[in-house]
């Protein structure tokens, strides 16, 4: 399957800048050109990164309600304990197959997991399990956030909450709104930074209604050709409150001047350790308890030079698996570019849109909780 990823322009709030989709592919695709008012398809993940696990004959999976053996895809399968999997109706062979992949991938890595302090009082991870809704309400295209009507979006969120509280009641959920708050577009802006900052009206407005949950408020930050430096000390305000955190996404960080859309970004390990010291000291110097930093990740060249970001015990670093495409791919990525190159925790996001287009059906709990590690950041778009 070749997922496309579309860019839809709009006017909001009087601002007349294009705002980016924010999602993200798990397939390659070359980028067509620019036309106004039109959706723009955006490159893929490099397609020889993604390991093809083909499936082996005889791979059966449990009933619907109950787990049972699933024979590994590989020549020495009697020699493997089993692996059990659900059995989700719509799945396939192949997509079992890469589940059980990434199973045994991070049951092998003696890295996980990772060695940490013990978390500090008000630490929200590892104890719980946050379950995020993530978009922008200026566009419906961005991301359940702004798809639906505050009330339907927040009772949506109650119904995932819930879920996920039934699938592992030794982490309890906290809910969570995830609000992209520097947008990477097409236009280039006054400054020719190719990114659009939302108002501070904006970001109050969506805290207002994760009060509504007790939720918890992520800011998220695409920096295009700005930078963290740039963007982030503007967020000081918001981030000084507890239940405030931060996001930033590799993908629309352009270092080398390309115009958004039009290449995979990339962040390096000093870009994540600045953000992480810029957390600490907002957690020092207003007595907070530790801040969430969500780092998202889909292709290896979005983070170069993982094994040196520095986490402390101020700042909780999750790596977010942000590809959208079939279930195999997401589980080959998890593994290739999150359960590899273990930082802290990890996430997994969900497309309720991109990942269900050929009708199968949306990854359930059951089976992320198979996952070693599993993700302690669950994101829905």
């Amino acid at each position: 399957m070749t997922a496309i990823k579309a860019i839809p322009r709009l006017r909001a709030a009087g601002l007349g800048l294009a705002l980016f989709l924010a999602g993200c592919a798990v397939n390659e695709a070359k980028p067509a050109p620019t036309v106004q008012q039109q959706p723009v398809p955006l490159p893929m993940m490099d397609p020889v990164a993604v390991r093809d696990t083909m499936p082996a004959p005889g791979i059966t999976t449990d009933s619907a309600d109950s787990a049972a053996p699933v024979a590994p895809a590989d020549t020495i399968a009697a020699a493997k304990p089993a692996i059990t999997v659900p059995s989700v109706p719509g799945r396939s062979e192949k997509d079992s197959v890469a589940l059980v992949s990434a199973i045994r991938a991070g049951l092998k890595d003696t890295r996980w997991p990772v060695s940490m302090p013990a978390p500090l009082p008000g630490s929200i991870l590892p104890a719980k399990r946050i379950v995020a809704y993530y978009g922008n309400p200026l566009s419906k295209r961005m991301g359940v956030l702004g798809e639906l009507p505050p009330d339907q979006m927040l009772a949506r969120l109650d119904k995932e909450v819930a879920a996920w509280n039934k699938a592992d009641a030794s982490h309890p959920v906290q809910p969570a709104l995830h609000l992209i708050v520097v947008v990477a577009q097409g236009s280039p802006g006054r400054d020719g930074k190719y990114r659009l900052r939302m108002p501070d009206t904006l970001i109050d407005k969506v805290a207002s209604w994760a009060a509504q949950r007790n939720a918890l408020l992520f800011l998220d930050v695409q920096v295009a050709k700005s930078t963290l430096q740039e963007e982030v000390p503007r967020l000081t305000a918001f981030l000084k409150r507890p239940n405030v955190h931060l996001g930033i996404d590799p993908e629309f960080s352009m270092k080398h001047g390309e115009k958004p859309g039009t290449k995979i970004g990339t962040m390096t390990s000093d870009d994540v350790n600045y953000a992480i010291e810029f957390l600490d000291g907002i957690v020092r110097a207003n007595n907070l308890p530790p801040k969430i930093l969500i780092v998202h990740r889909f292709t290896r060249k979005m983070l170069t030079g993982a094994k040196n970001v520095r986490p402390n015990p101020r700042v909780q670093v999750v790596l977010n698996m942000d590809g959208w495409g079939n279930p195999w791919l997401k589980f080959d990525s998890y593994r290739d570019y999150v359960e590899a190159e273990p930082i802290q925790f990890t996430g997994f996001k969900l497309f309720y849109h991109n990942d269900t287009k050929k009708g199968e059906p949306l990854l359930t709990p059951g089976e992320l909780l198979r996952l070693t590690p599993q993700p302690l950041y669950i994101q829905y778009q």
